[in-house]
Formats: structure tokens, C-alpha cells, sequence
């Protein structure tokens, strides 16, 4: 089971990139899959969400910039980002979560894609 982002690169502000996270391994639709960003030499924050019901939520600096969505059926997210600021760059990690009942559940973290944004 693994998640696999794709889509960072170099970007000059104002500029638009597309993230894509595709998970491998998983026969069922996961609950949660979203987006977090970890700035150097910062902690890694929360950017985005989307919910298996089509419920997103946004963190406040990317409100209006990003939109977050996904394929159910192929347990893929993705991160439309828009009019990008310098203060955007960062590696971005995708994460998936699902109660699987009976105390189980699917808590998986992607191996970071880096975006730069260039002022």
C-alpha cells in the first residue's frame, strides 16, 4: 500500500501547477485523502481535504487559489494550485486516511513533491 505524488516543479509567482496522488495497493475507496506542505525549515501544515461524500475544506492562505479533487474510483487526488506565491514553495505531501472498523485503519502518507515558487 502506498501513495505516489507527481507533479512539483519550478514555478514563477502567479503561475499554476497540478498535483496528482495515486494510491497503489487499495481495493476499497478511501474516506480522506488530502494535501500537506512542509516549508523549509518549517513544521509540515495542512493545505487541503476532500472526503469520499465530495466534502472539501481548505486552509486559509490557499482559499480561491487551490482546489482539491479526486477520482474515487481510482483513489486519486489531485491539487489544482493557482496564482502561486513564493511563500507556497515547499514539499508537498499527500495523505490518506480510512476507518476500517474494529480499530483498524489506513493512515498513509506519500513521499513528498517539491513545488518552488520563484519571485
Amino acid at each position: 500500500v502506498q501513495l505516489q505524488a507527481s507533479g512539483g516543479g519550478l514555478v514563477q509567482a502567479g503561475g499554476s501547477l497540478r498535483l496528482s496522488c495515486a494510491a497503489s495497493g487499495i481495493d476499497f475507496s478511501i474516506n480522506e485523502m488530502g494535501w500537506y506542505r512542509q516549508a523549509p525549515g518549517k513544521q509540515r501544515e495542512w493545505v487541503a481535504q476532500s472526503t469520499i461524500g465530495g466534502r472539501t475544506n481548505y486552509e486559509d492562505s490557499v482559499k480561491g487559489r487551490f482546489t482539491i479533487s479526486r477520482d474515487n474510483a481510482k483513489n486519486t487526488v489531485y491539487l489544482q494550485m493557482k496564482s502561486l506565491k513564493p511563500e507556497d514553495t515547499g514539499l508537498y505531501y499527500c495523505h490518506a486516511y480510512s476507518d476500517l472498523g474494529d480499530g483498524g485503519e489506513l493512515d498513509i502518507w506519500g513521499q513528498g513533491t517539491l513545488v518552488t515558487v520563484s519571485s
